[in-house]
């Protein structure tokens, strides 16, 4: 009986078992992903509704608008400290203000961060220390023409409206 399962562990070549743990491997990283992201659009959910909830409308004047790192963006250092150290790397979106005698640093929604005019005062609404939204207090807010796009993102697109997909934005 034993040498009969030998041989037919014998008989499985051994790129097949090497292609069965690659299987099986990819398919365990797949289910953990799920169940990660699962867990991340739950939090990102909780995280909006509590901005909504806390949100105010604040008038304030942009002074500058940069993106640069958290470390080098003159937030608060217990701000800084709470952000996971993968992120503190990154870039962020961050708006010089002055809200009534005080200047201050924040950091803007991406979505809205090329449409902030500088050296004007805006009507901006404003969670903690992230704005999510703004309008012009004098005017109309004026949006920065779209900058060119290169070479390889002409090419990204237009694969991706062939394929049948929306475009990123």
């Amino acid at each position: 009986m034993r040498n009969s399962y030998i041989g037919a562990v014998a008989a499985i070549k051994p790129w097949l078992i090497v292609l069965i743990v690659v299987l099986v491997l990819i398919i365990a990283a797949i289910i953990a992903l799920y169940f990660l992201g699962k867990k991340a659009q739950k939090k990102q959910a909780e995280q909006q509704a509590f901005m909504e909830a806390n949100k105010q409308t604040v008038s304030m004047l942009i002074i500058d608008k940069k993106r640069m790192k958290i470390k080098e963006s003159g937030l608060p250092q217990s701000v800084i400290d709470q952000t996971p150290k993968l992120m503190r790397g990154t870039k962020l979106p961050i708006v010089k203000v002055k809200v009534g005698p005080q200047i201050m640093n924040l950091i803007s929604d991406e979505k809205i961060f090329d449409s902030i005019p500088l050296k004007k005062e805006v009507k901006a609404t404003v969670s903690g220390i992230y704005i999510t939204g703004v309008k012009g207090l004098h005017g109309k807010v004026e949006v920065e023409p779209p900058k060119k796009k290169g070479f390889f993102k002409r090419a990204l697109e237009a694969a991706q409206e062939k394929a049948g997909a929306k475009p990123l934005k």
